[in-house]
């Protein structure tokens, strides 16, 4: 059966290693400058937020100091959320890169706690949690708290933000948003190095390229059947999406 979608050219292994070869070359100028950024990244300046900035947490109230949980770093992702609204209508880009956040372990053996801090209300949010699968700290932020600690921000966007602790003083080193949230997971760094890549349109592919997944509600790419992705293992799995 021919292939409905468009392909590379087929050459011998020596022609395909010479491309490789010269890619890697980029590849590996790409590396160097990202290590080069993440130096520029560490001797950013810093800025002093309230460590007693209440949050809400399973135990009750808590302090931003104690979502550090006794760690020197602390890394928070704000989670979008949209209060009274099923599961199913809960940001699917926020739930695609917390989904792949699992293991943290290593990131507590360079003293770094990692912790979501969703912008909506603890109890439903903390049910979609349990829903979801996930086992990484939870925090609500939300009101004059959000408001704190993003200093301007908008509410309602996904954030990465990394916070440094001296003493009981905490201050925040580095931010970003969007795209900057990718390093959450490797799905997306996976499917770049496929032949295909991510598949969405704003992509620079070949002509023939299968894009099927678009900026708008039918083809969303982070979305299928009426639900985020990766909540889809779950439902099937037999879980109560019951907010």
């Amino acid at each position: 059966m021919k292939d409905e979608f468009g392909a590379p050219k087929v050459v011998d292994r020596s022609t395909f290693q010479n491309e490789v070869d010269a890619l890697r070359i980029r590849e590996k100028e790409h590396m160097k400058e990202r290590d080069a950024i993440a130096a520029s990244r560490r001797r950013l300046p810093m800025v002093e937020v309230d460590a007693e900035t209440p949050l809400i947490h399973e135990r009750g109230t808590v302090t931003l100091l104690d979502a550090f949980e006794g760690r020197r770093m602390l890394i928070a992702y704000y989670f979008m959320w949209h209060a009274g609204h099923p599961a199913a209508e809960q940001c699917e880009g926020c739930a695609l890169f917390t989904a792949q956040v699992r293991e943290l372990s290593f990131l507590h053996s360079r003293d770094v706690t990692y912790a979501t801090f969703c912008q909506g209300p603890y109890e439903e949010s903390a049910r979609y949690r349990d829903f979801m699968g996930w086992t990484m700290p939870w925090y609500s932020a939300q009101g004059a708290s959000l408001e704190a600690l993003l200093d301007g921000r908008r509410a309602g966007t996904m954030y990465l933000v990394c916070y440094l602790r001296q003493g009981d003083r905490v201050f925040e080193t580095y931010w970003t948003t969007r795209r900057g949230v990718e390093v959450m997971g490797n799905s997306y760094p996976l499917l770049d190095l496929t032949v295909y890549g991510r598949q969405e349109w704003w992509e620079d592919s070949p002509t023939g390229w299968p894009q099927p997944w678009k900026d708008d509600d039918e083809e969303n790419p982070f979305r299928s059947g009426g639900r985020p992705i990766v909540q889809w293992p779950r439902v099937k799995a037999g879980h109560s999406d019951d907010l």
